[in-house]
């Protein structure tokens, strides 16, 4: 392993910022025809060697001319596969169990325990969406500094420790106060395992398992369940309800896993030995090379995976039209969700169920949403096709939902679980959008902020979707599911407009493209990674 060594101490070395003077002093930005261009003085064999020093100084690892046979890049993904995705997805799997208990405890009475009302359960989520929403954007930037795989666990640490203190709550302030402590220790950490997880996987890639990663999180909704079925039923044990033996285990859980999630989590391919991973390092020296190159090849700008977000990412991202889209998508397409993951078991328990069985039946539904979720989100990486299945997948819950609004009260208990059941189990679209997001995004740094906008806008919807449920409404929630109607039904057409969108900029890229001179195509081709989604040589998913 010395040459892998060897070459992490050049990159730990490397001083980023003479990288790109060395870069900027030989390349001026003129406008043309709304183009980047280069200097005429500037020659092919100037260029050909600026290009291999930068490749050179920012990843040793990554091999420009080097050659590899399918079966061998598919050896090294299948490592990752089995040796860190499945890792990746525990992290998940306990941040989803520990944002599952709430439901679990609200149907356990916490409200009347504390003294309030659903009101407070509807304020406290809304506080809770905006503070997690604000760390999901902290998250991503500070991620980058402090790396991935050290933001992980700290965070996971932190957050349980705040769950277990769920036991202390004696009153409204007690709840609220935990509620926004939980929020700010969970936020960042969608953010950075996506950021982490782009560093490993090509963008062809990525789909599938976002869906299997926000998949485990809804099969984590169904073992939370199953577990709030048994230990609800601790009440009185030690003097405690049920509901706080609930948040004990859960936060116990995440303790312990975040301690070992410290020491298993590499930074990069190059860095996979020591800690509890083992002795021997997962890459040999070659599958190293392929690990980078691969990567790097399927998204140049990746060469800098590690660098931190400047200015000019922020004013790209702020301007790019097509991200604005996918957090649209985000905020409308996921508000339904609001109300039927926080008063699922509730819900379910109105429908003449005891409190424990309405509880392990919200299991089915989270198991049937990941198997349908990870099948469309599959089968849209196989076809290579993004818009219609993200419709798809929103109408399935606008059909859903005007199924549960349209039965009458006295509806049997059968049906109504049957029609619960259905709008639980939608093909979550979320997965999809991030990964259609990220490939079209075009930069690090500009992914690195649209990671955590699209997380923000993840969470930001729970400000007015908190109060779609109220009180008044209950138990069947006729107005509520109207709300719910209208928002899902929106979000099938802002589908069909973002892929109208990425097929507009493709034809107009390809128009500008064919009326360019050959001169200016070389220098737009020089400057396509500088440029991003905003050069004409970009081509948009669609």
């Amino acid at each position: 392993m010395s040459q892998l060594e060897r070459g992490e101490q050049k990159r730990a070395g490397l001083n980023e910022d003479n990288v790109n003077e060395k870069t900027d002093s030989n390349v001026e930005i003129e406008l043309a025809h709304g183009l980047s261009t280069l200097p005429n003085s500037i020659d092919e064999t100037t260029r050909t060697t600026i290009s291999a020093l930068s490749e050179a100084e920012s990843n040793p690892f990554f091999i420009p001319n080097l050659t590899f046979t399918p079966s061998e890049e598919s050896k090294v993904i299948r490592i990752l596969d089995t040796r860190l995705f499945p890792w990746v997805l525990l992290t998940t799997f306990v941040l989803n169990m520990d944002r599952t208990n709430l439901s679990n405890a609200i149907s356990d009475n916490l409200p009347k325990d504390l003294g309030f009302t659903t009101n407070t359960v509807n304020l406290g989520t809304a506080i809770y969406s905006v503070l997690f929403s604000l760390a999901c954007l902290g998250g991503a930037v500070v991620c980058k500094i402090v790396h991935p795989a050290r933001w992980i666990p700290f965070s996971m640490f932190c957050w349980g420790l705040v769950t277990m203190s769920h036991a202390l709550i004696r009153d409204k302030g007690g709840y609220l106060t935990v509620r926004c402590m939980i929020a700010v220790t969970e936020g960042g950490v969608i953010p950075a395992t996506l950021i982490y997880l782009g560093s490993f996987y090509r963008s062809t890639e990525l789909a599938t398992r976002l869906a299997w990663f926000w998949g485990v999180q809804t099969i984590a909704s169904a073992v939370s369940g199953l577990m709030a079925s048994g230990l609800l039923q601790l009440q009185g044990v030690s003097g405690l309800e049920g509901w706080k033996w609930l948040f004990l285990v859960d936060g116990i859980i995440t303790v312990v896993v975040a301690v070992l999630t410290w020491f298993y989590l590499p930074r990069n391919a190059t860095l996979t030995k020591g800690g509890i991973r083992g002795w021997k390092p997962w890459f040999d020296e070659r599958q190293v090379r392929i690990a980078v190159t691969r990567i790097v090849r399927d998204d140049p700008s990746k060469r800098l995976y590690e660098q931190r977000v400047h200015w000019e990412d922020v004013k790209d991202a702020a301007t790019d039209l097509g991200l604005w889209g996918h957090l649209f998508i985000t905020a409308v397409g996921l508000t339904p969700t609001n109300p039927l993951g926080v008063y699922l078991p509730s819900v379910i328990k109105t429908f003449d169920f005891s409190i424990f069985v309405a509880n392990a039946l919200t299991a089915p539904p989270y198991i049937l949403q990941c198997c349908t979720t990870v099948l469309f989100i599959w089968h849209s990486d196989r076809i290579g096709e993004r818009g219609f299945h993200g419709a798809f997948g929103a109408t399935w819950q606008l059909v859903g939902w005007i199924l549960l609004r349209c039965l009458p009260s006295d509806t049997s208990k059968g049906v109504k679980y049957f029609a619960a059941l259905l709008v639980a189990c939608w093909p979550y679209t979320h997965p999809l959008n991030i990964a259609w997001m990220s490939e079209n995004t075009g930069s690090i740094g500009k992914r690195t902020l649209a990671s955590g906008c699209v997380i923000f806008a993840a969470n930001i919807y729970g400000v007015w979707g908190s109060q779609i449920y109220q009180a008044k409404d209950a138990p069947d929630y006729h107005t509520g599911n109207t709300i719910n109607i209208v928002f899902a039904g929106t979000a099938v057409c802002l589908w069909f407009v973002q892929k109208g969108y990425y097929k507009y900029r493709n034809a107009r890229n390809a128009r500008v493209w064919v009326q360019l001179g050959e001169d200016v195509q070389k220098r737009e081709e020089m400057l396509q990674e500088k440029e991003g989604n905003r050069s004409v040589l970009f081509r948009f998913t669609t």
